[in-house]
């Protein structure tokens, strides 16, 4: 049988930055309060938790990549709302942020955690930013405390 190693859901004396998106604010702070939420239930302190907020998607990338240089972070959570329009304006954003948060991650190598939804309607936005079991939000933050663990333990 292999070794397994994996991360665990415990946050406690980890750090951990939160950059989310101020446009599609309706949404984007109920997903901060999702991950808020998901860090204290992992036993994460209030000042251990920073959040920093960026005028869109599209600027999350730069403030994260900044944010992680400062080495102060165990994770980066990523939080934002891109909704679809009637231009191709949401494809460029969306793209952009994606593949920037990606960028951050892999540059830094500090586990920077894509919550960024991308929708096509309000509705689905609502459904995703929702109760706790739908938060992108919580999710994203889950997965910011596991691989904060994780990286602790290789």
């Amino acid at each position: 049988m292999p070794k397994i190693i994996e991360g665990k859901l415990n946050a406690q004396g980890k750090k951990f930055a939160i950059v989310a998106s101020r446009y599609n604010d309706f949404i984007t702070e109920k997903l901060v309060g999702g991950a808020l939420d998901a860090l204290s239930r992992c036993g994460a302190a209030d000042p251990d938790v920073e959040v920093f907020k960026v005028p869109g998607a599209f600027e999350i990338p730069l403030v994260a990549k900044r944010v992680a240089m400062t080495q102060r972070f165990d994770a980066i959570i990523c939080l934002g709302a891109v909704i679809r329009g009637a231009t191709p304006h949401f494809d460029f954003v969306a793209a952009e942020a994606s593949k920037g948060i990606a960028h951050v991650m892999m540059e830094t190598g500090l586990p920077v955690i894509f919550g960024v939804i991308t929708v096509d309607t309000i509705e689905q936005a609502i459904e995703r930013a929702g109760a706790k079991l739908d938060n992108k939000g919580f999710s994203a933050a889950m997965a910011a405390v596991e691989m904060a663990s994780l990286f602790q333990a290789v």
